[in-house]
């Protein structure tokens, strides 16, 4: 709407008076006149309207070497990757990694192979993403990839100078994604870092999918390159801290095949005993914690290895890991799917396996793949999250800022005010694993170590962790030991016990909820699994784990040579590698509304197919959390055991908690 303003206009008005014989008079006088002056109106600043993307889903795909033939010619293997890609298709993936090593030896016959199972998918719309694995760079002409792989990458990717059809990256939606060539990544951070700052504002989740890491189950550049590596050969090592460091400050998903073997862990910038829990300061916010997710995707071929040096320990926390290789006494592989979902700021992940009896192409060898849901998460970049340790740590252990085994957090804040943390329960169902024996040599002059000294160095300094009693390895008090007859480091066998990294996160409130939305995740990924080095499936609550795997205090305090004692499980642990049915430690979870929020009107609720409330007005207890309540129920109204342990602090007047049994999704909806 316009304004008007005043003006004022002088005007001299001539008046001729005529009379008989009167002279003329002129009268001047000021006349104020109201002019409309259009003038604009002070706009109230607009925020910028958010962009909304569409939701997109990524498959990864194993290995798919399939071995050679009775005439040397080798394959792909054919039966596991049509499963892989037949299961995707079903979960209406838009596009497909494939991790490397897609064939054996690279020849024309095996990327025809390859090619007869991804054309097909290719021209039903999904996108394929192909990344050279060791078997390529190492069999395959340049030539012959270029040819076989040009009509998948797409047009629109953006090739790293001197390594086009090698490295490359494309944005899809809201992720950018890298697609990195074996060995490659050293090489390429510095391409990275600049397609990221180049690209800021245009992605909310990085994926960065090559055939190889920086840390591995079997493999692992980290000791490859660095502390079993050559003496001056300094590409990895200069870098190796600052690809950990960036990748943590942008929240990387890092995807790799190469290992044969499924395993999700985090990898922290710095050491894991000094990578704290995340939580919300005043002037910050919410804050992540200090590393990134690495998934071995695992196995789409006709081979598969043990797990071999185990967890290293000073940067890698493992949450997920299952292998299976074909062992006399229990024949067969894995075939892994992964999807990873993208729905604007949040990322879903669910990976199933399939066991299988195919060793070759041959028609009888073919399967229908009876999947199993092995692992999940979903979470927000705005978050917070801990690693919880299972409850089998040496009581005299000492806390160490992170032993933490119980279900235990600061706030976490909402954009709307609202704020939650976990209150309550311990985690007492978890899954173990065994580890092979391995050794490392060193050649003065040559080695990076010139001696056993030297090698004992780089080994804690860049995979283990020292055991000290401020700094306990609880995977084994001698994760090193020097073999000087015969002039090797051994790094033992071991038993280690997994983590969960367990999340808070929110995402905004929607047109069924009263408040933002508050996601939990993490809690039931372990069901009492234990397997042993090759995947064979072990007993938790009867075998004891390998000799000298106990370890935590001073070692006086524990036997000579013990082993990790038995576990007895709750009797909610399923003991199965699915967990569609799975049913976490009980834990719980206190939720503060926004004080502006009239308590009366609302009521917690818990998404299911769809929102419903927890349980009824009657099923509420009205006290403040009680940790007695894990073991002491109150007493509730006739019917009210079929729900969830729920109460309102009325005290508190905008606080309620619940105790819970699964990952969950709760919100505040209207009465």
């Amino acid at each position: 709407m316009n304004n008007y303003k005043k003006s004022a206009l002088c005007l001299s008005l001539i008046v001729t008076l005529s009379a008989c014989g009167d002279d003329v008079k002129i009268v001047e006088k000021e006349v104020v006149v109201e002019v409309p002056i259009a003038t604009e109106q002070p706009q109230e600043p607009q925020e910028p309207e958010p962009v909304v993307y569409n939701p997109f889903k990524i498959g990864l795909l194993p290995d798919t070497q399939g071995g050679t033939d009775a005439e040397g010619q080798a394959h792909v293997a054919l039966h596991p990757m049509a499963e892989v890609v037949k299961h995707q298709k079903a979960h209406n993936v838009d596009l497909i990694i494939a991790v490397g090593d897609l064939t054996d030896n690279g020849t024309d016959v095996e990327f025809a192979e390859w090619r007869s199972v991804a054309d097909a998918y290719a021209e039903q719309g999904i996108e394929f993403l192909p990344v050279m694995g060791n078997h390529e760079t190492s069999y395959a002409y340049t030539y012959n990839w270029i040819e076989n792989m040009k009509n998948f990458i797409p047009e629109d990717a953006i090739h790293m100078p001197a390594y086009e059809w090698v490295n490359y990256s494309v944005i899809r939606e809201n992720v950018l994604i890298f697609g990195l060539a074996y060995y490659n990544l050293p090489l390429a951070f510095d391409w990275i870092k600049e397609t990221v700052e180049a690209n800021e504002g245009n992605f909310e989740h990085i994926v960065v999918a090559s055939h190889d890491g920086l840390i591995g189950a079997k493999y692992g550049q980290t000791r490859e390159q660095i502390v079993d590596g050559t003496k001056d050969d300094n590409w990895l090592y200069d870098v190796q801290p600052e690809i950990r460091k960036f990748f943590s400050a942008y929240d990387v998903i890092y995807v790799q095949g190469h290992e044969h073997q499924y395993q999700r862990s985090l990898i922290t910038a710095k050491s894991v005993l000094t990578t704290y829990p995340s939580s919300s300061t005043p002037t910050g916010g919410n804050y992540r914690m200090d590393a990134y997710t690495q998934i071995m995707v695992g196995n789409a071929s006709y081979k598969g290895y043990e797990y071999r040096y185990g967890e290293r320990d000073l940067v890698q926390a493992v949450i997920s890991q299952k292998n299976q290789t074909d062992r006399s006494d229990d024949p067969g592989y894995d075939v892994n799917s992964s999807i990873l979902t993208f729905n604007n700021d949040r990322v879903e992940y669910e990976s199933y396996f399939a066991n299988h009896q195919a060793h070759s192409n041959a028609p009888e060898y073919a399967f229908n793949a009876q999947w199993q849901l092995m692992d999940k998460f979903a979470r927000t970049n705005n978050r917070c999250e801990t690693l919880v340790y299972p409850n089998a740590i040496h009581p005299n252990t000492r806390p160490a800022m992170v032993f933490q085994p119980e279900y235990i957090t600061n706030d976490c804040y909402a954009n709307d005010g609202s704020y939650a943390r976990l209150v309550g329960g311990s985690n007492d169902t978890f899954n173990r694993t065994d580890t092979r024996e391995r050794d490392m040599g060193y050649t003065p002059g040559i080695s990076r170590a010139e001696t056993m000294n030297d090698l004992v160095r780089l080994a804690y300094q860049w995979l283990f962790q020292v055991h000290e009693r401020w700094s306990p390895n609880l995977n084994a008090a001698y994760r090193v030991v020097p073999d000087n007859e015969n002039n090797e480091l051994v790094i033992p066998e071991t038993t280690f016990d997994l983590k969960e990294h367990v999340t808070l996160s929110w995402t905004p409130a929607n047109d069924n909820t009263a408040s933002d939305i508050l996601i939990v995740s993490g809690t039931q990924n372990q069901t009492g699994m234990y397997q042993d080095d090759y995947g064979v499936e072990k007993n938790i609550e009867a075998d004891v784990g390998l000799a000298f795997s106990l370890s935590g205090p001073d070692l006086g305090d524990i036997e000579q040579g013990a082993g990790k004692p038995a576990v007895t499980l709750p009797e909610t642990a399923t003991k199965s590698w699915d967990i569609s049915d799975a049913v976490s430690d009980k834990y719980v979870v206190q939720y503060s509304a926004n004080e502006d929020i009239d308590s009366a009107t609302v009521q917690l609720a818990i998404k299911k197919d769809d929102w419903q409330p927890i349980a009824p007005d009657e099923c509420i207890i009205d006290a403040a959390w009680d940790d007695t309540f894990l073991t002491t129920i109150p007493t509730q109204a006739e019917g009210c055991s079929d729900y969830p342990l729920v109460g309102f602090d009325s005290a508190f007047g905008h606080r309620w908690w619940v105790v819970l049994n699964a990952d969950a999704e709760l919100a505040l909806i209207s009465k």
